[in-house]
């Protein structure tokens, strides 16, 4: 993150309804000094109507950490993606990988190991419904990074859910959660069809504007 000047504290709101072209909540970015903030609300004011209610966040605690990541294999250059579909590596390595992915290492790599899913600041983007997509900046025409990803839930079902915190790791496995609480889905927020909407900024300005992408 690239703050323009003095400013360290970055707000990202959007829109509750779907807008055109694509059909999904617009966003805007304001950089602004924390120590100018006064007057916080309480209690932040709620829409008085929405398109979905999937666009509403529910309030929860924020517990950010730093993790290590890496890129989806779709990201990876040719040379690299043989190197984690080469089972024989995996095993010299010494790491603790199941037998049942001797046929598709890949697998293993991309659901344990590359892009996080959940909220998160920066890191790879979480590719699945298309190909990458590079995203590039409509005024200097520079390559754009992530972000934010705003995720519909913090980690995937099945074997995705490694990615839980060591905390959320018993529930993660629950079958029925109480009074219909996710663990996985603190926030509420679904985008798309449970997909994620991932916002791009220009790395050589942040005044230059943003752009999005759902996957």
């Amino acid at each position: 993150m690239r703050p323009p000047g003095q400013d360290d504290l970055l707000q990202v709101l959007w829109c509750p309804y779907d807008h055109d072209p694509q059909g999904k909540p617009s966003t805007a970015l304001f950089w602004r000094s924390a120590a100018q903030v006064v007057d916080i609300l309480a209690t932040p004011p709620e829409p008085y109507e929405v398109n979905y209610e999937g666009y509403v966040p529910e309030p929860c605690v924020l517990a950010p950490e730093a993790i290590t990541e890496y890129p989806a294999s779709l990201d990876l250059s040719p040379q690299m993606r043989l190197v984690v579909e080469d089972w024989s590596r995996w095993q010299v390595s010494g790491a603790d990988v199941d037998s049942s992915y001797a046929d598709r290492p890949q697998d293993f790599y991309d659901i344990h190991l590359a892009d996080a899913p959940g909220w998160k600041v920066g890191g790879w983007p979480p590719w699945g419904r298309t190909d990458p997509n590079p995203r590039y900046c409509p005024v200097c025409d520079v390559q754009m990074v992530p972000l934010l990803t705003i995720a519909s839930f913090e980690w995937d079902g099945g074997e995705g859910y490694s990615w839980a915190p060591c905390e959320e790791q018993a529930t993660a496995n629950t079958v029925g959660h109480c009074c219909g609480q996710d663990p996985s889905q603190p926030t509420k927020v679904e985008v798309g069809s449970t997909d994620n909407m991932q916002i791009y900024v220009c790395p050589t300005s942040p005044e230059h504007p943003h752009t999005d992408l759902i996957q």
